[in-house]
């Protein structure tokens, strides 16, 4: 079913507030990958206040829906969101990356409750995403795996060895984002390596691709839901983003792929 009006007016109130903590969080840590954690916002708001089935209370159901950042240097931007939805007080952001703090920079499921992977070595997540989607077939369980890659660490050859597997194994209980914001930390992915026709090169790897505005509750909302209708196939959302999202001397810029604020 659709985001009614209401729904999408909550989400985007609560993104901006998300975004609030984030920068908050970057001042408590000293700095972080500020960049790549603002443009991600919107995918994880809509998966974890709308379509997740999960139980803060219960971190470790077994039948919970997993989600992967693949893009594991995104913790930043993530663990926000994990404490707002009650996995973790939130008094905890204010330690985020500090010696003897359960935040590093790349969030560790063993410290952080409500982390389904230890990820940030990049290239990594999406094979693991993969192995538990092929999990959940094997077991008949219903849960739904989802997994967020960057765009830069697509250059990662993992990616790809994943991404044919996850069609050759039929894991439509699978559904990926490309958080599609066209800047790595060396800058402009198209001039690092380039992605394009990124689209079609998902398509030929087996997968069903839609490609929106990443941004879009709406657009967001009607991909994920063309994605659980999907039978036999992975799905692939590229999520045309902005880096550094929501802060105007940050959006565009590559520089702020890391950085401090006072």
């Amino acid at each position: 079913m659709a985001l009614a009006d209401k729904e999408i007016a909550a989400l985007t109130e609560k993104a901006w507030e998300i975004r609030h903590l984030i920068v908050q969080t970057i001042v408590w840590a000293g700095g972080g990958h500020v960049g790549g954690a603002l443009s991600q916002v919107e995918i994880l708001i809509v998966l974890y206040y709308h379509y997740l089935n999960i139980d803060p209370r219960r971190p470790d159901w077994e039948d919970r829906d997993r989600v992967i950042l693949s893009k594991g240097h995104g913790g930043v931007g993530y663990a926000p969101i994990l404490a707002d939805r009650g996995y973790f007080p939130m008094e905890l952001l204010k330690e985020f990356n500090h010696t003897g703090s359960p935040f590093g920079m790349h969030l560790d499921r063993l410290k952080v409750p409500g982390v389904d992977a230890s990820t940030g070595s990049l290239g990594h997540g999406l094979p693991m995403a993969v192995g538990m989607a092929l999990g959940a077939k094997l077991q008949q369980k219903p849960w739904h795996t989802y997994c967020i890659v960057g765009d830069g660490e697509s250059h990662e050859g993992s990616i790809w060895e994943a991404a044919m597997c996850a069609a050759h194994y039929k894991l439509d209980n699978l559904t990926g984002f490309v958080d599609r914001n066209r800047l790595c930390i060396d800058g402009d992915t198209e001039e690092i390596m380039a992605l394009e026709p990124l689209k079609g090169k998902w398509a030929s790897f087996g997968w069903y691709v839609l490609e929106i505005d990443g941004h879009d509750f709406k657009e967001l909302g009607e991909a994920i839901e063309e994605a659980r209708r999907t039978a036999g196939r992975p799905t692939m959302i590229i999520a045309n983003t902005v880096k550094g999202k929501g802060v105007n001397f940050m959006e565009g810029e590559a520089a702020w792929h890391y950085g401090g604020l006072d």
